[in-house]
């Protein structure tokens, strides 16, 4: 299965080049936030707003396996996947231009859609 994380273009071209992808939630959460297909336009709508210059990483999770985990940290009911380490650029898949429409919100780019669709 696909999960997905929000991130700055700049940050996943730097990451690349790097060898891997360590974001400030990371250190500072312990962990990356991810989302499913049916859980990212409501982050993205509520963290996002309006942001410009955002990719979507389409991570294959059976490659960040061991270091996933499903949980709701703020309380709820709703599991979120997060990933307990940093991303070598070959877990994921493919990295999708995630840009705002006029109002500020956003759509889920058919690419993903399709990608999610195809992986299960």
């Amino acid at each position: 299965a696909i999960i997905l994380h929000i991130v700055e273009k700049e940050d996943w071209e730097r990451a690349e080049r790097a060898g891997q992808y360590r974001p400030a939630s990371l250190e500072k959460d312990g962990f990356i936030h991810c989302s499913t297909t049916d859980q990212v336009l409501n982050v993205a709508n509520a963290r996002f707003r309006g942001c410009e210059g955002l990719v979507l990483l389409c991570i294959d999770s059976t490659r960040v396996a061991s270091s996933l985990r499903w949980e709701n940290v703020e309380g709820g009911t709703i599991l979120f996947p997060h990933v307990y380490a940093s991303l070598r650029p070959d877990s994921v898949v493919a990295a999708v231009a995630f840009e705002p429409t006029q109002s500020g919100q956003f759509t889920l780019p058919k690419a993903v859609a399709d990608l999610c669709r195809t992986a299960g």
